[in-house]
């Protein structure tokens, strides 16, 4: 793992969102299996219609160690994109998590993975396999551009995209806001005088 996404691994996903206004945020029903998920780690992209899941066999089998696989499957609820073998498979071969904008299935199985998996929701249905679909290509997950070699990161509130061209400049500005946030938190919290003071400091702001 680079230190770019060691860092941003101790990164929450709302301080990230913060500093990018909120911008690169993933559809809010895209929500990890486990609430103690979390993950960061480049984007290995993959676009398919709707109950084709071929391409995310491809991409899996081309998946580096690390690598996030964010799957643009249109929003569909009907046919899962994936059940506990195909993403027992991923993690064997050292993918770090699944974003989909769709849904899986086998939902007991593949909790019991342990593996990051975030998506919206589950379904019975399989997809099939007709071959249609690309990987490595710029797409739409949750109505956020993810281009391939993005970092994408995932916790409890959601998944946040981080453009590659900008990862440096949002992760120096992430762990800035972190730090404030913390300091922040360590004189406000559980002060009588120093809650008030603080939003007195804020409507007078507004």
């Amino acid at each position: 793992m680079d230190s770019v996404i060691s860092k941003f691994l101790n990164i929450p996903t709302t301080c990230i969102s913060d500093v990018m206004d909120g911008l690169n945020n993933m559809h809010p029903a895209i929500k990890p299996l486990k609430e103690e998920y979390k993950f960061a780690g480049r984007a290995l992209t993959v676009k398919i219609p709707v109950g084709d899941n071929l391409a995310v066999l491809k991409a899996i089998r081309e998946a580096k160690a690390g690598d996030v696989i964010v799957i643009d499957a249109k929003g569909d609820q009907y046919r899962a994109i994936a059940g506990d073998f195909v993403i027992g498979m991923a993690q064997t071969l050292g993918v770090s998590a699944i974003v989909v904008d769709g849904v899986i299935r086998d939902v007991v199985g593949i909790k019991n993975l342990d593996f990051p998996v975030f998506c919206r929701g589950t379904a019975v249905a399989a997809s099939g396999k007709a071959g249609i679909g690309e990987i490595n290509v710029p797409i739409s997950c949750g109505g956020t551009s993810v281009n391939p070699g993005d970092i994408i990161v995932g916790d409890a509130d959601g998944v946040v995209v981080i453009p590659q061209a900008e990862e440096q400049s949002i992760m120096e500005k992430s762990l800035e806001k972190l730090k404030k946030d913390e300091i922040r938190e360590m004189k406000v919290s559980r002060n009588v005088e120093a809650i008030k003071e603080y939003l007195d400091n804020m409507l007078l702001n507004k």
